[in-house]
């Protein structure tokens, strides 16, 4: 085991981002015309690190498994994007941003990173609005802002109900202009299969054309792995069916560490699963806890009630119903972090108190809202004594202008109207912490090698808090990889370009042909998809949102059986060399079989609790903090940082201990 060298910069916090972005080397522009570089992943952290690259004069090779960079995943997030500009003068500063991520994430992330994320939060903000991102604006015309969990002031921007969406199109408006001018060469429908190292450094990748079937070289002086996350290895999560590991594994197969699998954030508010036959879960935006109260009845005969249909929620008075949150978490209330949110629910449901028919939902109101903004409504509007229904009336319109988009959504889905009865919600799995391991300059363990937005690991410890994956994409691909590739580049202006007709490449390719040859020639008798469900569950029954010894290592065993049984088993239809979904899918699981073993092994060795990660051995027993994770600072400050070895069943750990100079490490409390 070595220790890692996280290439922090020496001096005090404030000023470590600033002096490293003056001492670093740089590439002038004449010299950028010499040098290519692959980014794999067009969302927010490559579409914008792609933009930027090319908008300084690099040439760009940008790779999409999607039709277009528009559909990829990152358009799926709702809420918000924090930034901390103090527009509502409630005391948000950079620092208080910085402690907040910090402290949300359980005290597992690395100060230098976080605190540079929250120094440029606000330039992002002006960038997107440059590029017409249209937010949401206050009666004044200034930008609004929304509170979101693990915080106490408002700092998340936002557009409705489709921040994502808006975003990316700003990141996509940006790489139009330079496909156009030709400094992006586009590859969409193309998937990475292999990273290609030449002489120990990352010099291109290995892709399939996903229309044709062609497995392509390509070459590059580095390559940017920005491919999001790996939530899909439980099979059902929020993620869009085509998200994956394999970019960020085939890298880690080469020797790029892979940080924290086990960090695995689960969103308190989804709509719950409503059968065995569902391929996809939806998540319904944070931003909803804003004005949504949660709550499920105080007695369970009212449960049963509501189970078989003889009650409905809104015939349950305030008296009997328990806002659980509010009662455990009074300086907080709906607006705790996600994993405390979500365990929270577990534990009613757990304990019988869950509102659907098979137990597993609690109720997100919104009545009170209606009722809040309807009263202040009519005053504005010079209605003093308004009557319930007019009351009802102007607090639905203003809750509709706020989130009208997503309750439209639950509707089409549910067939429920939100404005009428409580929103159903669960937890669900969501977004991943872990990633690949990268230094302060975003690089893997390979030279050359990169790593942006969700696919690394470096931000937000062992849980996100909502509305920074957006800021932590565009952080990364704006203002931070921009500046840091210049010093791994500048020692390539006189390379010249790769070839791609080297040993190294035959190797590569070869090794893709050859993985792609076993699955369609393998006479198996069941689907991908059948292998991915049974991967899922195991995952979700025994590494899911609470983990124990003995459910780790059953799981262990269980997913190496599934591993060897989807060698010999698994069928696919239709050749290599043609639109092949099924294939593509064989490819994916491959990788996540992998993964899922790694992500057991580390939720095993972290004994501890913190943040996502939950084991049921390590929990307060008494005191105001009774029954919340427990953490282990002494032995456990340190990002796990696994290497492969050849072997998924025998990684190699090395650890980056954590240091807290500017925090105080103390247990979380949001009570």
């Amino acid at each position: 085991m070595s220790v890692l060298d996280s290439k922090i910069p020496e001096g005090p916090l404030k000023d470590k981002w600033t002096k490293h972005k003056n001492t670093i080397n740089l590439v002038n522009p004449a010299n950028k015309r010499l040098i290519d570089v692959i980014v794999v992943g067009t969302g927010l952290a490559g579409g914008s690190a792609s933009a930027s690259l090319a908008e300084m004069g690099y040439n760009v090779k940008a790779f999409c498994f999607q039709d277009s960079p528009r559909r990829a995943h990152s358009i799926a997030a709702q809420g918000g994007i924090n930034a901390a500009k103090n527009y509502q003068n409630d005391g948000d500063s950079t620092y208080r941003l910085f402690y907040d991520t910090v402290k949300g994430g359980d005290y597992r992330s690395r100060e230098a990173n976080v605190y540079r994320l929250a120094e440029v939060s606000a330039n992002i903000i002006d960038q997107c609005v440059a590029q017409g991102v249209p937010f949401a604006r206050d009666y004044g015309g200034l930008l609004d802002n929304r509170s979101f969990g693990g915080v106490l002031v408002s700092r998340t921007f936002y557009a409705k109900g489709q921040t994502g969406q808006q975003l990316l199109l700003g990141a996509y408006s940006a790489m139009n202009r330079q496909i156009g001018k030709g400094k992006i060469k586009m590859y969409n429908r193309h998937e990475m299969l292999e990273l290609v190292k030449v002489d120990g450094k990352a010099r291109g990748i290995i892709a399939r054309n996903l229309i044709t079937g062609a497995v392509e070289r390509h070459s590059a002086h580095a390559v940017v792995i920005a491919s999001g996350g790996y939530g899909n290895v439980f099979f059902l999560s929020t993620n869009a069916m085509g998200s994956n590991v394999t970019a960020a594994w085939r890298a880690h197969k080469k020797g790029a560490y892979f940080a924290n699998p086990c960090y695995t954030q689960i969103h308190p508010t989804c709509i719950p699963r409503s059968g065995d036959y569902q391929s996809k879960l939806t998540l319904m935006s944070e931003s909803l806890r804003n004005d949504g109260r949660i709550w499920v009845p105080k007695n369970k005969e009212d449960v049963m009630a509501i189970r078989e249909g003889r009650k409905k929620p809104t015939d349950l008075s305030a008296d009997e119903r328990d806002y659980y949150l509010e009662r455990r978490y009074p300086a907080f209330g709906n607006l705790v972090p996600r994993d405390v949110a979500s365990r929270a629910a577990k534990e009613r449901c757990d304990a019988g108190y869950g509102v659907n028919e098979t137990g597993e939902a609690v109720y997100l109101d919104f009545a009170s809202a209606f009722q809040r903004y309807g009263k202040e409504k009519a005053l504005i509007l010079g209605e003093p004594n308004p009557s319930e229904d007019r009351i009802l009336e102007l607090g639905r319109k203003v809750v509709e202008d706020k989130y009208g988009n997503l309750f439209q959504m639950y509707e089409k889905i549910t067939d429920d109207n939100p404005y009428k009865t409580p929103m159903k919600i669960y937890p669900a799995v969501h977004y991943t912490m872990g990633g690949i391991w990268v230094d302060y300059n975003l690089m893997t363990s390979i030279p050359g090698c990169y790593a942006a937005g969700e696919a690394n690991f470096s931000d937000h410890g062992a849980n996100r808090l909502g509305a920074s994956a957006l800021m932590q994409g565009l952080a990364d691909g704006y203002f931070v990889l921009p500046y840091t590739i210049g010093d791994y580049l500048s020692n390539d202006i006189r390379t010249g370009e790769i070839p791609i007709t080297s040993p190294e490449f035959d190797e590569a390719e070869k090794s893709v042909n050859d993985r792609i040859n076993s699955f369609v020639n393998n006479k198996g008798s069941k689907s991908v998809d059948h292998f991915h469900k049974r991967l899922g569950k195991v995952m979700w029954n025994n590494v899911g949102m609470a983990r124990n010894e003995q459910g780790l290592k059953e799981a262990i065993v269980e997913i190496q059986k599934i591993r060897e049984e989807f060698k010999k088993d698994v069928f696919i239809p239709g050749s290599a060399n043609e639109l092949n979904p099924e294939l593509e899918k064989a490819l994916r699981v491959e990788d996540f079989l992998e993964l899922g073993e790694l992500f057991a092994q580390d939720a095993l060795l972290r004994t501890e609790s913190c943040g996502g990660h939950f084991r049921d051995e390590s929990v307060e027993e008494d005191g105001p903090q009774k029954g919340e994770a427990k953490r282990d600072d002494e032995n456990f400050a340190y990002v796990a940082a696994w290497e492969w070895t050849g072997n998924p069943s025998e990684p190699k750990l090395h650890k980056e201990q954590l240091t807290f100079n500017d925090i105080e490490l103390k247990q979380r409390s949001y009570k």
